[in-house]
């Protein structure tokens, strides 16, 4: 079966010179949740902004391909995979800029062409999959963080994408909005590449997870195998929060 995500052989390096992905592979299948894990300045940003073309040989030096169900990412076909390739930055307010959150959630289908009930239904539809329907005419700044940061997933679900990007998404959320955020993510039909430090949130919610290290993968395994590998860790600066055991998690309790 064709990978809805298919990276080969990436490397790239920034114009001042730094190599921040060294023949990085990646493969990503239709319904899959997938970690991305990895310290600071192993190339995760760099990797996944290449997903939609932010990034490309063009910006830099570049070797390798990335494709998306088949479409590679090439200048040409940038409009076609962004709409397929959603990505969710980790600061909700880097994505609504709008006076309320229907508009926010409006303005990518908008570009599309959709208009009249076509456009308000997809609206209300992205807006009812991360539970914001009763706030779609309150303005973005009047909402919470974490309701911010699901308003941020739906003005990409809206775009009906293949694969939803999810940068740190539980960062700075309180642990109820970060247990909201968790049965939403786990509701969605969609393929999951989550960039994320919270390696409990992995646990919880990925059943792979994918380790990059200094612009390389180093370990592509289920994430509880990952996650009780202490050389792995240790090597790749890789640290579990203070008393957290993967291991007294009941595996019938895992994300299968």
């Amino acid at each position: 079966m064709t990978p809805v995500l298919d990276v080969r052989g990436l490397a790239f390096a920034y114009p001042d010179g730094h190599q921040a992905l060294f023949g990085v592979d990646l493969h990503v299948h239709a319904g899959e949740r997938v970690a991305l894990l990895g310290p600071n300045g192993a190339g995760k940003t760099t990797l996944v902004l290449h997903l939609n073309g932010i990034l490309s040989g063009e910006t830099g030096h570049g070797e390798g391909s990335v494709t998306v169900s088949g479409l590679p990412v090439t200048k040409k076909n940038l409009l076609e995979i962004r709409r397929r390739v959603g990505i969710v930055f980790q600061d909700p307010d880097d994505q609504l800029f709008m006076g309320s959150v229907r508009a926010d959630v409006a303005f990518g289908p908008a570009n599309l062409g959709l208009r009249g009930p076509e456009l308000d239904q997809r609206v209300m539809a992205a807006l009812e999959q991360v539970g914001m329907a009763d706030d779609a005419d309150r303005p973005p700044h009047h909402l919470s963080f974490g309701q911010r940061r699901r308003v941020a997933i739906a003005t990409v679900l809206a775009m009906e994408p293949e694969i939803l990007v999810l940068d740190e998404p539980s960062s700075n959320l309180d642990p109820a909005s970060r247990r909201e955020l968790a049965d939403i993510l786990r509701s969605l039909d969609i393929t999951v590449l989550m960039v994320t430090h919270d390696l409990p949130y992995a646990l919880e919610l990925c059943p792979r997870s994918v380790v990059l290290s200094q612009g390389r993968v180093v370990a592509d395994a289920a994430t509880y195998d990952v996650l009780t590998d202490e050389a792995l860790m240790r090597a790749h600066r890789l640290e579990l929060p203070w008393g957290f055991d993967p291991r007294s998690i009941p595996v019938d309790s895992l994300p299968g």
